[in-house]
């Protein structure tokens, strides 16, 4: 019984150690546990000398444990300028995983940037403003660690994805291009420029080295350029600024009132240039937000603001007066149109987060998460106390930039005065967006229209790839444009489908406000899926044979299922398309209302009962052998396959990935599909040696084939045919019974109009 007990908390510990591994590092519900291992035992005072002495580069060497895993070899050095302070046991960490080793990472993270919470009583301020802001462009993900220094418990830090290469691989199409850190060698405040991209330290890019660093390996002349035209050339904006995204993130900074950023010391932020040749910012370093940094507003509160001035802080007191050129706003907010879109934007974030105490819910829901490990935090800077109140109430030292206000009590102040701000309401309504046909052919003429009300300009934004740039037209109400009768609020513009995913989105505006469809455009648009053509969508695998390899999710590990493949760049939206094992029924099961993304796998199970929910098809599969059939909305078959008897432990796939011919694999759900196991030559024979069971593959069969078996005396110890076939994958398969065969040498013989080829066999 004692052992029992012992084998079944093994089991327990192990279970565990398994579902740990399988959580993701940047869960907000998770709090993962980071234990470094610092090589010297005076590692602190060395980290200590590195900062006050050196270039904020030079590291320590040791290793990291995340979550029980082990990296050997990293770098470590303390993260940041303010929130650093020599001799304070808990300062916040930067660790570079592949310090040592190239493309060393966790979870293909390659970076740990761990923040020690130090102007913060709530604990709640950066992982909040992060949950708000990667609604309205790329952001990183935040959560929490328990973080340990030679098995000594620092602390609760927060957990922060970086801003780095794989970041940016994530959201842009090219990561080696230009991209640069706005963070001054120096900080200088109240009047210092630091990153403030103004056109001010001479005609050479090496004049501006001092206050921005360089992330990718080349790119100091395009960030002069880029500063130059920001200065000298704002007419041309939008073809060297994504200036949508930079409207949203002044306008977070502004509703949030996260002043240490562009807006205050001008930087914690980046930029990256991408394929279009545009920079488009990336907010970083929210530790601050909700009011906690109160130095400067890079206006006329440059000496600091008071709590009360900051729940009123005027969103464009800085086009009146700026302490030192800020161009990255001031050029866009003195055009009409941009200075709308952010007043826009702010309603936006308002409304979704603030209006509805959406963050509200949100920040208690993580409060609840760590409420125990800020309990247990041996160097926190504030109370126990001052956490479970910050949240609601102001905290610290009354008058001082000590003092912290309550995030609900400083929001709530936020919104109220926002909601009386030019602009922020009486913008037009916009509605009944649709757009005919529903699923155009290549060539055919999509039609867009638009319901507005009380909207005197109305443009249609639109773009045939992820990567493009949206271009604008004027929306028009005179009858010609599919938009019913000329003056009736109803507006259309009519494109051409090229063949590919079209991407939109409404702008509406009048005197004094505007509005967007959907609101949070351009991060967020409307689809047009032209009718999927071949090639585009594909069957990828097919699994016909499932007893042990993968589970549909219910607790069964016997369904079957198929992989479909995206091959294009684009998401494919799948609604209206359908598979079937029929020919004659060419819909019999369709796909409800999901995506597949580029270059992106799909699972649909075939549970072959008749019904179907989600992508759980009544489709059915037979181990046998069978057909099936994908096709798209106007009922064309764009891809089908017809498979032949199934192997065990094996499945029907297309090698090379996506485009390749089928043949038989080893299983590879809803990854990359491995090499064939059918080889080019005649035939192939598994396992080998073998016990009980061998399987004899035959490729390119297009007439009878007998197989015989060989003792090593020559005597024939099985003797059988296989006809041909006109199956998709041009292989048959047989399986033969040795059980009853001595173990030995054997000869596995195949032949084919007097063509005879041979495989040794070892029976053990």
């Amino acid at each position: 019984m004692k052992i029992r007990l012992i084998i079944i908390l093994f089991a327990f510990l192990l279970f565990c150690q398994i579902s740990n591994a399988q959580v993701d590092m940047y869960d907000i519900n998770h709090i993962s546990e980071i234990r470094i291992s610092f090589h010297q035992k005076n590692w602190q005072h060395l980290l200590d000398s590195l900062f006050q002495t050196g270039d904020g580069k030079q590291v320590l060497i040791g290793d990291v444990f995340i979550d029980g895993s082990e990296i050997k070899d990293v770098g470590i050095r303390y993260k940041g300028f303010s929130s650093v302070n020599i001799g304070s046991r808990k300062n916040p960490f930067n660790i570079d995983l592949q310090y040592c080793r190239n493309n060393r990472n966790y979870q293909g993270y390659k970076h740990l940037k761990l923040g020690n919470v130090i102007y913060d009583p709530s604990f709640l301020r950066e992982t909040l403003s992060y949950e708000v802001l990667r609604k309205y462009m790329p952001a990183s993900l935040a959560n929490y660690a328990n973080v340990y220094a030679n098995d000594t418990l620092l602390g609760l830090y927060t957990n922060i994805e970086s801003v780095s290469k794989p970041f940016i691989e994530k959201y842009f199409t090219e990561k080696e291009n230009t991209f640069i850190k706005g963070e001054p060698e120096h900080l200088e405040y109240p009047f210092g420029e630091n990153a403030n991209l103004a056109y001010t330290h001479g005609s050479d890019s090496t004049g501006y080295i001092p206050f921005y660093e360089l992330e990718s390996d080349y790119g100091w002349s395009d960030l002069f350029d880029f500063i130059y035209k920001l200065n000298k050339e704002p007419d041309s904006i939008e073809t060297f600024l994504n200036t949508d995204r930079t409207l949203w993130m002044h306008a977070f900074n502004y509703v949030l009132l996260n002043l240490d950023s562009y807006i205050g010391y001008s930087q914690n932020y980046y930029i990256f240039k991408d394929n279009n040749g545009r920079f488009n910012p990336i907010i970083w370093d929210m530790n601050m937000s909700f009011a906690s940094f109160r130095h400067s507003d890079g206006s006329y509160h440059f000496n600091g603001l008071t709590i009360d001035e900051m729940k009123i802080l005027d969103p464009l007191e800085i086009l009146q007066f700026t302490v030192s050129p800020r161009p990255l706003i001031t050029q866009l907010l003195s055009n009409s149109s941009y200075r709308k879109s952010f007043i826009a934007h702010m309603r936006t974030i308002v409304n979704e987060n603030f209006r509805n105490n959406e963050y509200y819910s949100k920040a208690v829901e993580i409060r609840q998460i760590i409420d125990s490990a800020v309990r247990n935090d041996p160097n926190k800077f504030y109370s126990y106390d001052d956490f479970r109140n910050n949240l609601d109430s102001t905290t610290g030292e009354s008058g001082s930039t000590d003092e912290y206000p309550g995030i609900k009590d400083i929001m709530d102040a936020r919104v109220a005065y926002l909601d009386t701000y030019p602009g922020f309401h009486g913008e037009p309504s916009i509605s009944k967006v649709t757009h005919t046909p529903e699923h155009p052919a290549s060539g055919e003429q999509t039609w867009i229209t638009a319901k507005v009300n009380s909207g005197t300009k109305v443009i249609l934004a639109y773009r045939s790839r992820s990567d493009d740039v949206f271009h604008k037209v004027d929306m028009m109400d005179d009858g010609n444009h599919y938009d019913g009768i000329a003056g009736d609020s109803v507006y259309g513009y009519g494109l051409s489908c090229s063949g590919y995913t079209i991407q939109y989105y409404i702008y509406a505006e009048n005197d004094s406000a505007a509005a967007f469809s959907p609101e949070r455009a351009e991060y967020e648009f409307y689809t047009i899926q032209p009718s999927v053509l071949q090639n585009w969508l594909v069957i990828n695998e097919v699994m016909a044979s499932n007893k042990t390899v993968t589970s549909s999710g219910d607790n069964s590990s016997d369904y079957n299922w198929i992989e479909l493949y995206n091959n294009t760049t684009e998401k494919i939206y799948l609604k209206g398309l359908s598979l079937s094992d029929n020919e004659r029924s060419i819909t019999k099961w369709s796909f409800p209302d999901t995506l597949i993304k580029p270059k992106s796998f799909l699972i649909v199970w075939a549970i072959g009962n008749g019904s179907s929910t989600g992508l759980n098809s009544g489709i059915s599969l037979s181990s046998l052998g069978g057909q099936l059939f994908l096709a798209n909305t106007g009922r064309t078959i764009i891809d089908s396959i017809k498979y032949g008897q199934q192997v065990s432990g094996k499945t029907v796939g297309r090698y090379p990935n996506g485009l390749g011919s089928f043949t038989y694999m080893m299983p590879s759900f809803s990854i990359r599909n491995f090499v064939g196991t059918t080889p080019e030559i005649a035939f192939n024979l598994y396992p080998n040696p073998a016990k009980n069971r061998i399987f004899v593959e035959i490729t390119n069969l297009n007439s009878t084939f007998t197989i015989q078996l060989y003792n090593s005396l020559g005597q024939s110890v099985y003797s059988g045919q296989i006809a041909g076939t006109d199956q998709t994958i041009p292989v048959s398969s047989t399986s033969l019974d040795i059980s009853g065969l001595r173990p030995g040498l054997y000869y596995v013989s195949v032949n084919c109009n007097g063509a005879i080829s041979s495989r040794k066999l070892i029976i053990d």
